[in-house]
C-alpha cells in the first residue's frame, strides 16, 4: 500500500509507506497549476537538494517532493551494513512515490547516486514519468567504469581516502569532516559543514554510527545489487531529458554527463561552470529554470 501515514514536525513533512517501508518526505507548495510535480531523489537524503532549488521550483508553479533512500535520513533504517534489497527496489519506490503525490506523471530528479536511481525508474517505470533530470551522475552503477567513461580523478580520491574517519557520532567531528572533505572535492566547505550537520541532526536519535555514515557517505548504495545494467535501455526513454553537470567534478568528472547525454535522444545537456561535486545554491535560478523549460504546461 502506497500511502501518507503520519504528519511529522510540520505540515510540510510527513512519512510515507511505499512497498512495504517508510520514507520520510518534505513537501513545498501546492502545486496550484496543471503542470506536474517534481519528485527529487536524495543522494542518499534529501538534504542534497538545496531549499534554493526547491523554492525556485515552487516560485515556478511546481509542487515539489524531496525524500530520503531507505536506510538514510528520516527513512526506515533496515541494515545499513547488509541492506536487503536492490538498486531496482529504489527505482520502484521513486515511482511509488510518483503515484502517491502525483495522480498522474512527475517530474523525476536524481543527484549524485540518486541519479542512478532515477534512471532506472524512468527505464523501469516509464508511466509514471513526464520528465528526467540528472544531476552529477553517470549511466553506470557504482565500481568499474565503460571505458568511454572517466572513473574518480585518483589524486582527489587518494586525498579523500588518506584521511582518518571522524567518530560518527559525534555531530561537529562529522561536519568537519564533510568540509574538509567539500574542499577537496572542490566543493563550498561552509554548506558542506553545515548540511552534514542537519543530515546528523535528522538522524534518529541514539543511531549507532554505522547508520551515521551511512548517512553522510551513502554507504548503503555501494552494497545494493545494481545488475543488470540499464545503460543501454537509456535510449530507448521517451521523454525530455536534462542532463546536468559541474564542470568542475572530480567524482564524476565531466565525461560522465556528456555521455549520458548523448544516450539519450534529444538530452539537453546543462554544465555548471562553478560547479564542482555538490550542487550549489548559487546554481538554483539556472537549474530551476532548465527544469520548468523541460515540462512547462
Amino acid at each position: 500500500m502506497n500511502r501518507i501515514i503520519a504528519d511529522s514536525q510540520g505540515q510540510d513533512r510527513c512519512v510515507v509507506e511505499v512497498n512495504g517501508t517508510r520514507l520520510g518526505v518534505e513537501v513545498f507548495g501546492d502545486g496550484g497549476g496543471s503542470a506536474p510535480p517534481v519528485l527529487l531523489v536524495g543522494a542518499p537524503t534529501m538534504l542534497s537538494w538545496p531549499e534554493a532549488l526547491c523554492e525556485r521550483l515552487v516560485a515556478g508553479g511546481r509542487r515539489v517532493v524531496r525524500y530520503d533512500l531507505r536506510d538514510s535520513g528520516e527513512s526506515a533504517t533496515v541494515d545499513s551494513a547488509a541492506p536487503a534489497y536492490t538498486l531496482r527496489t529504489l527505482a520502484a519506490d521513486a515511482a511509488a512515490l510518483a503515484g502517491a503525490f502525483g495522480g498522474g506523471r512527475v517530474h523525476l530528479a536524481g543527484v549524485g547516486v540518486g541519479g542512478m536511481v532515477a534512471q532506472v525508474a524512468a527505464v523501469e517505470h516509464p508511466g509514471a514519468f513526464s520528465a528526467l533530470t540528472l544531476v552529477g551522475t553517470r549511466p553506470v552503477a557504482p565500481g568499474p567504469v565503460d571505458g568511454d567513461l572517466p572513473d574518480h580523478h585518483g589524486p582527489t580520491m587518494a586525498r579523500l581516502f588518506a584521511r582518518p574517519l571522524p567518530d560518527w557520532t559525534d555531530r561537529a567531528a562529522v561536519a568537519e569532516f564533510a568540509a574538509g572533505g567539500a574542499e577537496i572535492r572542490g566543493d563550498d566547505p561552509a554548506a558542506a559543514r553545515s548540511t552534514a550537520a542537519r543530515i546528523w541532526d535528522r538522524t534518529p536519535a541514539g543511531a549507532a554510527a554505522p547508520v551515521h555514515l551511512a548517512n553522510q557517505l551513502g554507504t548503503v548504495f555501494a552494497r545494493l545489487d545494481c545488475a543488470p545494467r540499464w545503460r543501454e535501455r537509456l535510449p530507448g526513454l521517451a521523454l525530455p531529458v536534462l542532463v546536468v553537470h559541474g564542470r568542475r567534478d572530480r567524482f564524476f568528472p565531466l565525461g560522465n554527463g556528456e555521455a549520458l547525454a548523448r544516450e539519450v535522444p534529444g538530452a539537453r545537456l546543462l554544465v555548471l561552470d562553478g560547479a564542482a561535486t555538490a550542487l550549489p545554491a548559487s546554481a538554483a535560478p539556472e537549474v530551476a529554470a532548465a527544469m520548468l523549460a523541460l515540462d512547462r504546461p
